[in-house]
């Protein structure tokens, strides 16, 4: 009876959460400016040395939805011209690291700008879209009378863990295609060119 106890109330977690867990899913898992940064910076720099750019990401989002359950939520809803703010100071910076590698391909491993921690934190933080979708997994799939669990820890870690599992594989993907195709100046500067049109786009969408 214990096991099937123990089913029953995965099978409610899974019920109550999965519609959240999915929209994380599919929100870190698609086609962004930071999933093309970090393929970019895999093509360029390694998987290994990715790591603390990644881990950057990561920390930078995590502030970013505290500081939503804390109730910048509000704030934004108010002043929706920040939006407009935060649109273009994030276009102007991931176009600025993209463009940092332009010539890695003529740099040798150990000389080559290494996209760092400090680097990754500021990503998601200017980034609207990534506003866009916290405030929507604070909106749209909080329960109406969260926990205190639920209201600080349930959607920051899960965001987290969804973006270790996903900026890895986009940067793994950056490793393979620099293997496949080898350090060329094409491959690099595509990649560059590549992130710096989904940014373009994602800044006419927002």
């Amino acid at each position: 009876m214990c096991w099937l106890c123990s089913v029953l109330r995965w099978a409610t977690v899974l019920d109550s959460y999965g519609a959240l867990w999915l929209f994380i899913v599919l929100m870190v898992s698609t086609p962004g400016p930071a999933n093309l940064l970090i393929m970019t910076a895999g093509a360029q720099q390694g998987f290994w040395r990715c790591m603390p750019f990644n881990l950057g990401l990561i920390t930078g989002k995590l502030v970013l939805n505290s500081a939503m359950a804390l109730g910048l939520t509000l704030l934004v809803q108010q002043h929706p011209g920040l939006a407009k703010v935060f649109a273009l100071c994030s276009a102007a910076y991931m176009i600025w690291l993209a463009l940092r590698g332009w010539n890695a391909h003529l740099e040798s491993q150990q000389h080559r700008r290494v996209l760092s921690f400090r680097d990754g934190v500021l990503v998601h933080p200017l980034s609207p879209k990534t506003w866009v979708m916290v405030v929507l997994a604070f909106s749209e799939f909080m329960p109406a009378s969260p926990s205190f669990a639920e209201q600080y820890f349930l959607i920051p870690l899960s965001f987290a863990l969804a973006q270790l599992v996903f900026h890895s594989a986009w940067c793994l993907a950056g490793v393979l295609l620099r293997r496949a195709l080898g350090a060329s100046k094409g491959l690099n500067r595509s990649l560059a060119l590549l992130t710096i049109a989904v940014v373009l786009w994602a800044l006419l969408l927002a």
